[in-house]
């Protein structure tokens, strides 16, 4: 069958449409292509400045953390040496009011002495006078050592006698523990 005029131009028409179709299909392909391309390159440049910007911030915090680290080092240091100053200073002070309270009650025995002796006899006063000497030259010693010297004699005491160590511990919490309680009973 033979084709009409206007069959045939229309077969035409379409036939070209195809081909502009399909060559439009190809250029629409080859820019999607280039703008995935596009993409992906964008993409990878965003990926990149990020990590930039991260390892940029990053290293900006750990020399933060680095400096504030060393700040409250410092800050400790400063604080450990008040304390042990002021820990210093109260036990100068301890010592003092302990060597004091020697020499106070060293008086006080030797003042008693002599009723020592009109009620109990000569040989109990002159205990009295011995034991008052003792004290005083206990006090002295105390006042004359450092507090180290004195943390020494301590620790050799305890090494030499531990069961008198303990037992004077042992009456020394007991009275405290009276004077503290003293109005409770």
């Amino acid at each position: 069958m033979a084709k009409s005029p206007k069959n045939a131009a229309a077969e035409t028409v379409l036939a070209a449409d195809t081909a502009t179709q399909g060559g439009n299909t190809k250029i629409a392909r080859a820019r999607f292509a280039k703008a995935l391309d596009e993409a992906r390159a964008g993409a990878e440049a965003l990926g990149k400045e990020a990590r930039q910007r991260g390892e940029a911030v990053s290293g900006k915090l750990t020399e933060a953390v680095a400096a504030k680290r060393v700040d409250l080092v410092e800050e400790a240091r400063a604080l450990s040496d008040e304390a042990k100053a002021r820990a210093a200073t109260l036990a100068q002070e301890g010592k003092s009011r302990a060597s004091d309270a020697l020499t106070g009650l060293g008086k006080v025995v030797a003042d008693n002495a002599a009723v020592i002796d009109e009620h109990l006899g000569e040989k109990y006063g002159d205990y009295a006078r011995q034991a008052a000497r003792h004290i005083h030259e206990t006090a002295a010693k105390v006042e004359s050592k450092d507090l180290g010297e004195i943390g020494d004699d301590a620790r050799e005491f305890v090494r030499t006698s531990p069961g008198l160590a303990l037992g004077m511990a042992t009456v020394a919490g007991f009275l405290l523990a009276r004077m503290l309680r003293g109005g409770k009973d």
